[in-house]
């Protein structure tokens, strides 16, 4: 028995309806519209997360013109610019290629997006995958087969500020939201990140794959999506060896960061291994070994043309000791006496004490503080998150204070070197801040202060939890709860709730463990504190408790950048000023 095919202007013809469709459907959709739909039950501070970061930029489908021209002319009869520039896609065309067992050679695969204008104006486009199908070429049946099936047609999300672990964060939503990872890629044509989704049965928009894009070289947050439990078809002890070498992965970027190589490469132009173990005084052969598993990890890329030589990605560029945020004091810290503590995790578990207690013989805080370069680098490696804080001076509780009458003061305790505190005092001119710490500490913060400009309206207090100073109108506790047990951090919030005013407002960053397990780095850094303080991350609900005691009560809770959360609380039985105008 045989199957008939129908012709080729008919198929022609419902190409082009499906591309006229899709161009429709980009002009008349919006990212918060759109989001909900594709995972059911999305909302709140997950959807604003997304929405805030990710702009809606294109449909795609996949089309089978049987030459160049019959593709313009489709363009053409939508509307869409016909003369669009095309170039090779990789990631579909080796999708295709396993799909139907193909050698990729045999399938010419290019993508266009022919630009389309949403309904304020917005600049999107319909992403078109062109696999050429001539007549007789033996690939009709791969053309029937995706015309039916629609596996390629997806919505596409671009994030704004292509940031590998905020990246991760959006990764982390989609997922706890029902959406699955099903591939991606890595284009170098275009220097673009790919990440699929499959979407929850039966969304209303009618599309089943979601997809988000990154500008630039992403291939360690692309690993960690391919290796996602639910997208992974590799064999169960392939995979376990795979994360049994996590520890290579922290030597070998701290071996990358502590010999300076970021800073002595580029992401432009390539340098030879040789010529980079001259720079940095390394063997030639190991350093050439080194720089083939960074690039495995995404941090460097082989270039094309150069045999042993490597350019940086924009997730190397992160450990440059001169890049904005940089991340290098983490690399050295995990890399250094967080990674020999971690050795030790066996006592951790048995014992339920810290790790770092056992092997150092005495607290972290105490062995850091005796020791002024382990010192300097800890404040640098909490530092390096900051871009954790970037939403933090608009958050409703800091702009109300900046806008009333007459001065109003944040005190930011156990504020570390002040990073926080900085970008509050130089987002809103008007507040005045008080920051209380450690002496060692407190010096490094007038410095970042004064350097920042705002040190004139920044007064220091060189104390412990029980010195907090009273009088504020706004407190912020960042990073601080997660390093110490629940009587502890009672006794923490009561001195706290003694020193604010009735009308004061505390703001505490933390990274919530998700109450339904979904993944998160707040369950990694469970481990972390558990290993390294004998502390421990908690869910919203376990705060809500430790504030109570202490005579506090949560008012909310609003997602930040690196899976970090902000919980407003204040005095209980005090009424949110918010609510009584909403």
């Amino acid at each position: 028995m045989t199957t008939t095919l129908p012709d080729e202007t008919t198929l022609l013809d419902d190409d082009t309806a499906r591309l006229r469709a899709a161009a429709g459907f980009v002009r008349e959709h919006d990212s918060a519209a759109l989001l909900p739909l594709l995972l059911p039950g999305l909302g709140g501070p997950d959807l604003r997360a997304l929405a805030g970061h990710c702009r809606f930029a294109h449909a795609g489908l996949l089309l089978f013109p049987p030459d160049a021209d019959a593709l313009r002319a489709q363009l053409a009869d939508c509307g869409l610019a016909p003369d669009t520039p095309s170039h090779p896609s990789v990631v579909v065309r080796e999708r295709l290629a396993r799909r139907h067992r193909r050698d990729p050679a045999e399938l010419d695969v290019r993508i266009l997006r022919p630009q389309v204008h949403g309904c304020a104006g917005e600049r999107r486009a319909v992403e078109v995958f062109a696999l050429t199908v001539p007549p007789h070429s033996g690939l009709e049946r791969i053309a029937a087969y995706e015309r039916t099936r629609r596996h390629e047609a997806h919505l596409a999300f671009e994030i704004e500020h292509s940031d590998p672990l905020a990246l991760r964060g959006l990764c982390a939503i989609l997922v706890r939201h029902g959406a699955r990872p099903d591939g991606g890629g890595y284009n170098p044509h275009e220097d673009g990140t790919v990440l699929y989704f499959t979407t929850p049965a039966d969304p209303a928009c009618g599309y089943r794959r979601l997809e988000l894009y990154a500008r630039g070289d992403h291939r360690a947050a692309l690993a960690a999506h391919l290796d996602h439990p639910v997208s992974s078809a590799r064999p169960p002890a392939e995979t376990l060896l795979q994360l049994l070498t996590g520890a290579w992965t922290t030597q070998a970027f701290a071996v990358f960061a502590r010999l300076g190589l970021p800073d002595a490469m580029d992401t432009r132009t390539a340098h030879s291994a040789e010529d980079l173990a001259l720079l940095t005084g390394a063997h030639p052969r190991g350093l050439a070994t080194l720089l083939r598993y960074l690039a495995m990890l995404g941090a460097v890329t082989p270039a094309p043309d150069q045999e042993e030589g490597f350019r940086l990605t924009e997730l190397g560029a992160l450990l440059r000791a001169d890049a904005p945020g940089s991340m290098r004091p983490l690399a050295l810290m995990y890399g250094g006496p967080f990674y020999r503590s971690f050795g030790e995790l066996d006592h951790a578990v048995r014992t339920g004490g810290p790790a770092f207690d056992h092997l150092f013989g005495e607290n972290h805080f105490d062995h850091f503080a005796r020791d002024p370069e382990l010192a300097d680098l800890f404040d640098r490696s909490m530092a390096a998150s900051s871009r954790m804080f970037q939403p933090l001076p608009e958050h409703p509780v800091v702009t109300a204070a900046a806008a009333a009458p007459g001065p109003r003061t944040v005190v930011d305790v156990a504020g570390g070197n002040g990073e926080l505190l900085g970008r509050i005092l130089t987002a809103h001119p008007r507040l005045r801040g008080i920051l209380l710490e450690r002496p060692h500490a407190v010096e490094a913060a007038r410095r970042l202060l004064d350097a920042a400009g705002c040190g004139a309206r920044c007064d220091y207090r060189a104390g412990d939890f029980a010195d907090v100073p009273p009088g504020g109108d706004v407190y912020v506790l960042s990073r601080v709860l997660h390093d110490w047990d629940d009587d502890r951090c009672r006794e923490i919030l009561r001195h706290l709730a003694a020193a604010m005013p009735a009308h004061a407002d505390l703001l505490i960053v933390e990274r919530l463990l998700p109450a339904d397990g979904s993944p998160s780095l707040a369950t990694a850094w469970d481990l972390h504190m558990l290993c390294n303080v004998g502390g421990r991350e908690r869910r919203a609900d376990h705060y809500a408790r430790l504030l109570a005691d202490a005579g506090l009560q949560l008012v909310g809770h609003s997602p930040l950048p690196l899976d970090a959360h902000v919980l407003h609380a204040r005095r209980a039985s005090v009424p949110d000023p918010a609510a009584r105008h909403s």
